[in-house]
């Protein structure tokens, strides 16, 4: 009985020694370190690049949209009124382009060459008129003042009939090469005008560019929309990531590519694997830390963004994201 208690009380106390010495070496232990991040998504906004009224917003918070999907429209009567006049000015553009390589119409031509038949006529009258002068001034009969005038009548009428000419030419052969090419590029101008408008006319039926959710509506129905201003923000949960804030004497456990076991404590204990995608410094402020009042230097912060290596279900912004580090 005697050795039984001997043996108890051995036990009892070589248990306790375990336990203190198993207690003591836990204290020794390095201690993991807790980082607690966020999770954050892709985030696009959907504007337009024309001002207007809202007319309809056709998406509401929480729906999903396709890449293409009507989001909203716009009200602007001033592109319908520029768009109509950019159409008229293009169809007057193209009408002195048709006219300039069709050149002259008929009855143009035919009056053209009336006025050169008429001063034909007119220089073969002056001609014979001054050849009767001429010989009456032979005979003695007039003086040489009137042959004179009607020698410069004659010519006069030459250069008459000369310029009827030209104009009759012109009018046949129509606009020269360099007027015909000058109305095409006006007619050109007047076209990308109107394309211009056109897009801008588009640009009032706003659809969106991505997949995503909808997560805010900035702007209501009736409402006016500057120019370039988010209406509709939509966000992708495909493209999500871990935000973490981590110290400088921490970061070489963030390389790029490092794999990291976390907890996102809104989805239950699972854990998930995120990688290391990048780290960048954060700004000047609240970001400082001393390591010593004395001496020393001060550590910086920098922002490392990890993202998970397979979709999450049920993954939403804002998420905490816990990991638990433990040194080397």
């Amino acid at each position: 009985m005697r050795i039984s208690k001997s043996m108890v009380f051995t036990l009892v106390i070589a248990l306790i020694v375990s336990w203190l010495a198993y207690t003591f070496w836990l204290a020794y232990q390095p201690k993991p370190q807790r980082f607690q991040g966020q999770i954050e998504a892709q985030q696009y906004l959907i504007s337009s690049k024309v001002p207007g009224r809202i007319d309809q917003v056709l998406v509401k918070k929480g729906d999903q949209v396709k890449s293409g999907q009507q989001i909203f429209t716009l009200l602007s009567p001033e592109i319908e009124a520029k768009l109509a006049q950019a159409k008229a000015a293009q169809g007057a553009a193209g009408a002195m382009a048709e006219q300039a390589e069709k050149g002259a119409r008929n009855q143009e031509i035919a009056a053209a060459q009336d006025q050169w038949r008429k001063a034909k006529a007119a220089s073969r009258l002056m001609e014979k008129t001054y050849q009767r002068v001429q010989n009456l001034y032979q005979d003695g009969v007039v003086a040489e003042q009137k042959r004179d005038e009607a020698y410069t009548q004659w010519q006069a009428a030459l250069y008459t009939e000369r310029a009827a000419y030209q104009m009759y030419q012109m009018a046949q052969e129509g606009a020269r090469d360099e007027t015909k090419r000058a109305a095409q590029q006006q007619e050109k101008q007047a076209a990308g005008a109107v394309a211009e408008v056109e897009a801008y006319a588009a640009d009032t039926q706003i659809s969106s560019w991505h997949d995503g959710e909808v997560s805010d509506i900035l702007l209501r129905s009736g409402e006016l929309a500057p120019q370039g201003f988010p209406v509709v923000t939509i966000l992708d949960m495909q493209d999500a990531w871990a935000i973490f804030h981590v110290r400088e004497d921490r970061l070489k456990w963030f390389t790029q590519g490092t794999k990291l076991n976390v907890t996102i404590p809104a989805l239950g204990d699972e854990q998930y694997t995120f990688v290391v995608s990048h780290v960048a410094v954060m700004g000047d402020f609240a970001t400082w830390r001393t390591t010593d009042a004395n001496q020393g230097f001060d550590m910086r912060t920098f922002e490392v963004e990890a993202r998970p290596s397979k979709p999450i279900d049920g993954l939403r912004v804002g998420m905490s994201v816990l990991l638990e580090h433990t040194a080397d």
